[in-house]
């Protein structure tokens, strides 16, 4: 969990959330593809996660969890804006 922020987040319900959005919006098998993620850091603190699936030939899934706004915020494999929506609980 990350605890410093005025939100606590359950980073392994946020990844499933997450994948299960981005399999969604690229039409995916769930827990067939590599999903990474990196800290977003603003100020040296973490406001937010970056996550990608990374699906087949080459395909690449993005979403963007941000903590200030709590939304999630997730792309297409062309870089398109998807969808947004509040993060879970």
């Amino acid at each position: 969990m990350i605890a410093c922020l005025p939100i606590s987040i359950d980073l392994l319900a946020l990844r499933d959330f997450v994948q299960q959005k981005l399999c969604e919006i690229g039409m995916l098998e769930l827990d067939q593809f590599p999903m990474t993620e990196r800290k977003v850091v603003k100020g040296g603190q973490t406001c937010g996660v970056y996550f990608c699936l990374h699906g087949p030939r080459s395909v690449k899934l993005t979403a963007i969890a941000d903590f200030e706004r709590k939304s999630l915020i997730c792309y297409g494999s062309d870089g398109s804006r998807t969808a947004e929506e509040t993060l879970p609980q």
